[in-house]
């Protein structure tokens, strides 16, 4: 059986100070104040800010587009299979490439697809040549993006932060995302359900704002190349990844609890144009309401996570927010009228905000800094693993409609979160390291 090379690189642990995230930092966590004065960590805000905003309002205006092509909600699974698909593939290379290079070059090459994506199909449906087929290769293209730059992202944010501000930091980082859904899906509703252009003008705006955010990135350090002195093949850091997270328990419980939750959860946002045309006789703006619910959810959540010194039971934090955000989809399933629905996806948002904020903080602070970039990498599979469910949930939304898909994914939410507190119990060092405070 293959094992991990013993290195002689630097652990988390070996490094302190306000350019690396390490182990044994004692004192009082920083506040989002505070962590925003640290100014690389503050171009990355801005940059992934800008970033995140354009690749949000294009996702609103691909996935409306393809309901308006084609009317079926598996058609819209079949655009997130694409995006699945290729983010399973090139996913654990993005973490490779992570470690292996600076980590500004692979952000910008990242960006630099996004920006194709956006902009490919805008000029197709401004010059009325857009089909279907095309938002299948835009969602892998950006699909290829998303795997080379989220985890050069989070990688590069432990090596800008002191170790007791990663929580924090990762917190703003995931606000921000969630408040560029509140403005991107508000906004290219409105775009969209007022012009004639409106779909076309959210795509090149898009692609403007993703340039811009490669502007920004070049005021960022180049990020450490973790291996960049390994005689390991890529493929041999990729299996090194693989085993060093499989060799660890505690690890391995937080990847596959956070890839099964979101595989089975966050396929909603790809029924929520249904949601809002079928069961409630809405257009674009309500699926633009409706997106813009669950986002505005998280980032309440995720203000008041990065005012707290982050010192609770993060093991209670990550089981009860999973928890509730499966039980807040099968509300949002069940709920009667539009408000009711609104009301729901602001819980569900807030829950998945700090699901994903608790576990992101804790792979990072668990893992060595050498191999922050694969794991990250092993952790984005989850969105892959997202889109892949997306089809086939999909295909059964149309065979017994979205009511009793969403309820079920909920179930199937609660059950994984459930199984993984049973397991975390048993295991006493994983038990152990995930109530870090």
């Amino acid at each position: 059986m293959f094992r991990v090379r013993p290195r002689r690189g630097r652990r988390s642990s070996d490094v302190a100070g306000p350019s690396r995230a390490g182990h044994g930092v004692s004192g009082a966590a920083p506040g989002a104040l505070d962590i925003l004065r640290i100014r690389p960590f503050l171009v990355l805000w801005i940059s992934a800010a800008v970033v995140f905003l354009g690749v949000m309002a294009q996702n609103i205006a691909r996935t409306w587009l393809a309901f308006e092509l084609t009317g079926s909600n598996a058609a819209l699974g079949g655009v997130l299979l694409s995006f699945g698909v290729a983010m399973l593939v090139a996913t654990p290379w993005g973490g490779v490439a992570a470690d292996r290079l600076p980590k500004r070059l692979v952000m910008q090459v990242a960006t630099l697809l996004l920006v194709l994506s956006s902009a490919w199909i805008g000029i197709a449906t401004a010059t009325g040549v857009v089909a279907y087929w095309m938002l299948i290769v835009a969602g892998i293209v950006q699909a290829v993006g998303f795997a080379l730059f989220s985890p050069a992202r989070m990688a590069l944010l432990a090596e800008l932060v002191p170790r007791n501000a990663v929580s924090g930091a990762v917190s703003l980082i995931l606000v921000n995302s969630e408040v560029s859904r509140v403005v991107g899906p508000a906004l290219a509703g409105v775009v969209i359900g007022s012009l004639t252009f409106g779909t076309e003008a959210v795509f090149l705006i898009s692609a403007v704002l993703l340039g811009l955010g490669m502007v920004i990135n070049i005021a960022l350090p180049p990020g450490h190349r973790q291996s960049a002195s390994s005689d390991r093949s890529p493929w041999g850091e990729l299996v090194d990844g693989v085993s060093y997270v499989g060799g660890r328990r505690d690890l391995s419980a937080l990847v596959w609890c956070g890839v099964g939750v979101t595989m089975a959860g966050l396929p909603y946002l790809a029924f929520l144009p249904a949601v809002a045309s079928d069961l409630f006789d809405l257009g674009p703006a309500g699926y633009g309401l409706l997106s813009a619910s669950s986002a505005v959810g998280a980032v309440i959540t995720g203000l008041a996570l990065g005012r707290r010194s982050h010192r609770g039971n993060q093991r209670r934090v990550l089981i009860g927010a999973g928890a509730l955000f499966g039980l807040a989809l099968a509300a949002m399933a069940a709920a009667p009228t539009f408000i009711l629905a609104v009301v729901a996806l602001l819980v569900v948002g807030g829950a998945l905000l700090a699901f994903q904020t608790t576990s992101q903080a804790l792979l990072l602070a668990l893992s060595d800094i050498e191999f922050h970039g694969r794991v990250q990498g092993l952790v984005m599979l989850s969105f892959g693993a997202f889109g892949v469910a997306a089809l086939p949930l999909g295909v059964l939304a149309d065979a017994i409609g979205p009511r009793w898909t969403l309820a079920g994914m909920g179930v199937v939410v609660v059950g994984i979160v459930l199984v993984f507190a049973v397991v975390s119990r048993r295991t006493r060092a994983a038990s152990r390291l995930l109530d870090l405070g």
